[in-house]
């Protein structure tokens, strides 16, 4: 794993302003190396426990599960896929291997022990960070959660919330600001938005989707400052839900 500089404001690893950040359990044999990825995940606003060997992540996992688990496959006293192999039953959260061995076969494996994702040695500590970040995201939309500037957005209870605080929104909004932030980060056009929510073709008049983008940003805008820029307007285009950020 290479050094690269930290960035320079920390943030969550996941979700929205005010939620609980993310816990992060290291397991490396390699002390520079996990004193170098750790201090990287602590700048930019992580927990971070760590181990240095399998019987160890195990004990720690089960006693304070982590949200996700960077695993060495080269571990003493059990191997990663040992120690993934033993908690996957029980463990719901995410666990990333991180191995120096760049083989198919141990790809495989690592994924059918019930590994969410595999990263080969050496890799510069902002990629790997970029890869717990992408891994996190998918696993939330899996659970019907999205985020987007720093609100998240419930499907199963159909809320957005920034932190521990609700935004009031008609059905038609919710529809509107959780489409957006499936695809937080990308341009949406107004055909698509007419398509896909109200079921008709865009015909370059009409306005409904325009007024119900900007009660969106004044209710956004009333439960956080940053609320009116979480949903921009992309000129010509449609409108783009803003990455998650602190």
């Amino acid at each position: 794993m290479t050094n690269d500089p930290a960035a320079g404001t920390p943030h969550s690893g996941s979700g929205a302003e005010h939620a609980p950040p993310t816990r992060v359990l290291l397991v490396e044999d390699d002390a520079e190396l996990r004193d170098l990825v750790s201090r990287r995940l602590r700048s930019e606003g992580f927990v971070v426990s760590e181990v240095a060997n399998g019987p160890d992540a195990v004990n720690a996992a089960r006693e304070a599960p982590p949200d996700i688990i960077l695993l060495d496959v080269g571990l003493p006293g059990l191997s990663g896929f040992d120690v993934c192999r033993t908690l996957r039953p029980d463990f719901a959260g995410a666990i990333l291997f991180l191995t120096a061995r760049d083989a198919e076969l141990d790809e495989v494996l690592g994924l059918e022990l019930g590994g969410d994702d595999y990263v080969v040695k050496p890799v510069s500590t902002r990629v790997l960070v970029a890869r717990i970040r992408s891994l996190l995201r998918r696993r939330e939309r899996a659970s019907g959660l999205a985020a987007f500037g720093p609100f998240v957005v419930d499907r199963a209870r159909r809320e957005v919330r920034c932190g521990d605080r609700a935004v009031h929104l008609t059905t038609a909004e919710f529809e509107l600001v959780a489409f957006l932030a499936d695809r937080a980060g990308q341009d949406v056009s107004r055909d698509d938005l007419y398509q896909h929510l109200l079921g008709i073709e865009y015909d370059g008049l009409d306005r409904t989707i325009d007024v119900q983008v900007a009660r969106v940003r004044q209710k956004l805008g009333a439960v956080h400052a940053d609320g009116r820029d979480a949903v921009r307007t992309v000129r010509g285009v449609g409108y783009l839900a803003v990455p998650e950020r602190p």
